[in-house]
């Protein structure tokens, strides 16, 4: 398995499978392009991309910088083959060597694959808490 770090939206288009819908082109420019915005896909032996992991970098005045798993998906043949833990591994490298003091993610309290991914990568649980949310624009989970 290959992982990289992904700077061209074309190879975000063709690994649209891994997303939840299909990336849309503007958006995905405007994440490559951000500073602190980073997208990892994972390869597989023949150059099928299995897997993705994107990381936000968040900075706060009081507690400096920190990487948030905004989304982890694998590809249903590439799962419990360590893609996913691999994928965490790598974004966790890449804020270490960005001065993140620490990362996290939130995931629902009942996915079993997401919680066991995160905990096998090394993660540790928090406290729960409660996610809100605000949807500004109508239609736009569409």
């Amino acid at each position: 398995m290959r992982i990289e770090r992904i700077v061209e939206a074309s190879k975000v288009h063709a690994a649209a499978d891994l997303f939840d819908a299909p990336p849309l082109t503007v958006a995905t420019e405007h994440f490559l392009a951000q500073a602190g915005h980073h997208l990892l896909l994972a390869y597989d032996e023949g150059g099928r991309a299995v897997g993705m992991i994107s990381g936000i970098e968040m900075t706060h005045p009081d507690k400096g910088t920190e990487m948030f798993i905004y989304e982890l998906a694998v590809a249903p043949a590439a799962r419990l083959q360590g893609v996913g833990s691999a994928l965490v591994a790598a974004l966790g490298e890449v804020a270490k060597d960005n001065g993140c003091y620490g990362m996290w993610v939130g995931t629902e309290p009942d996915n079993i694959a997401a919680l066991a991914t995160y905990r096998r990568a090394g993660a540790s649980e928090e406290a729960s808490f409660t996610l809100l949310n605000w949807d500004l624009i109508e239609g736009a989970s569409e």
